[in-house]
């Protein structure tokens, strides 16, 4: 055998796989770049944790913006690229491996984004990434015919986007929000200037699996910070009472939130079109809620102990306000336009509630057990009241 037919022998065709394919399911790989990720996103939500403690939130919250955008659009298109396209062969793992590579890359250098605004070690990382899906968009150019066209408005799309970042980072411009802001722009457009041509072929069931484990894994953040509370708690010789109501409120509120984003599970399936992108772009509010909301409780640890620069009020406003984005995602979504009359208004009064919490307790812990309670009762009507629901609902999925 020659030594060309060698080489040639674990590369398959690269077609479109059938997005009506019957138990579909995550790959052991897809599993292990998401993995990766928990490192990227775990540095990312330490950082913002010491910024909170720190009493510099405001200076770093623009930052894990950013960071945390870099981090979500990278997993983003690699998802939606497996979902249409994974053939598994060598060279799909190769260059998966250099995609794995360019998010540890890019985890190291989130530290000096924060401390530094040095942009530099992530977004060499970025680039990575993003330069070895145009390597799989020109092999989806060569084997799938029929979208030739968008496989290569995708390559040359994200060349001149990277390009951007790099002469935006590495040239006297520097970044800026402003160049970061229009650069995300132009990020976000290129899908859909490739798809218009023709409609990738990715996998509705696949799609949803994906993101509810993307959900589950930045959830993880919640139960890191919960953790944190009960291993401070337990390290003391006297447990109070409110870091007790801090463990047991933080718990609450991550089963909670979870338990409303998969109450909706049957309800993500989306038609092609326009809805898909909402559907898919609007998970970042979701992803980035859940978050902060995890750094959040780990820096309400050091509240309770009295080890940070930021008063339990203001702490309990931030944890507010990201329950007030993750839950106003979910009623957008899935209640506002399908349902009528009093249900409609269920979660919009469920925010006011939690943001006039803060205001009514001291002390953090029972900021936060106040603030589950609430979730955990919005829930329990959501299962009462609203079961005859799903006729109405279910219109998003046709």
């Amino acid at each position: 055998m020659s030594a060309e037919k060698i080489l040639n022998k674990p590369l398959k065709l690269f077609a479109p796989r059938d997005p009506e394919e019957a138990h579909r399911a995550a790959t052991p790989l897809e599993l292990l770049f998401d993995l990766i990720f928990v490192v990227a996103i775990a540095t990312a939500g330490q950082q913002l944790h010491h910024a909170m403690v720190e009493g510099h939130l405001w200076h770093a919250l623009p930052t894990y913006c950013m960071v945390f955008f870099a981090l979500w659009w990278a997993w983003m298109n690699f998802t939606w690229f497996a979902s249409a396209y994974d053939n598994d062969d060598t060279l799909y793992r190769c260059l998966t491996f250099v995609q794995i590579a360019g998010s540890l890359v890019m985890a190291a250098g989130i530290p000096a984004v924060f401390q530094q605004h040095n942009f530099d070690v992530i977004i060499i990382g970025y680039v990575i990434m993003r330069l070895a899906l145009v390597t799989q968009w020109i092999r989806v150019a060569k084997h799938d015919p029929e979208r030739k066209v968008t496989a290569y408005r995708y390559a040359i799309g994200i060349v001149l986007v990277q390009l951007g970042w790099l002469i935006g980072n590495f040239s006297s411009i520097h970044m800026t929000t402003w160049l970061f802001l229009i650069l995300v722009f132009f990020e976000l457009a290129v899908p859909f200037y490739a798809e218009k041509h023709a409609t990738t072929p990715w996998h509705p069931h696949h799609i949803v699996e994906r993101y509810g484990l993307l959900t589950i894994i930045v959830l993880g953040e919640s139960i890191i910070g919960s953790f944190a509370a009960t291993q401070e708690a337990f390290s003391n010789r006297v447990i109070n009472y409110q870091e007790v109501f801090l463990i047991i409120g933080g718990l609450l509120m991550m089963f909670a939130m979870w338990w409303v984003y998969f109450d909706r599970s049957h309800h993500h399936h989306q038609r092609r079109g326009v809805q898909p992108f909402l559907w898919g772009y609007g998970h970042f509010f979701i992803f980035i809620s859940i978050a902060v909301l995890g750094a959040a409780l780990a820096a309400a640890v050091d509240v309770s102990i009295q080890h940070a620069h930021i008063s339990s009020q203001m702490m309990g406003l931030i944890i507010a306000a990201s329950l007030a984005v993750y839950s106003t995602y979910i009623w957008l979504f899935y209640e506002a336009f399908y349902l009528s009359g009093w249900r409609r208004w269920v979660y919009p009064i469920t925010v006011l509630i939690l943001f006039s919490i803060p205001f009514l307790f001291a002390d953090i812990g029972y900021i936060v057990f106040a603030m589950a309670v609430i979730y955990i009762l919005r829930l329990m009507i959501s299962k009462v009241y609203l079961m005859n629901c799903d006729d109405e609902l279910s219109i998003t999925t046709h």
